[in-house]
């Protein structure tokens, strides 16, 4: 799965614990969890994986 991102970079999300609508900035494969996880724009210091968002 390595490299399979769901979201692409600029793409609109929404964070679905808040149903905010976000701006995807980078993707990353965390290797020893083997998950992709996100880092949004309006939330730089904050990560999210996939389970965590939804294509709007």
């Amino acid at each position: 799965m390595k490299g399979n991102y769901k979201f692409t970079k600029n793409e609109l999300v929404k964070i679905l614990a808040t149903n905010e609508q976000v701006t995807v900035v980078k993707a990353k494969y965390i290797t020893n969890m083997k998950r992709n996880s996100y880092i949004v724009k309006e939330h730089p210091a904050t990560f999210y994986f996939e389970e965590e968002l939804e294509k709007l």
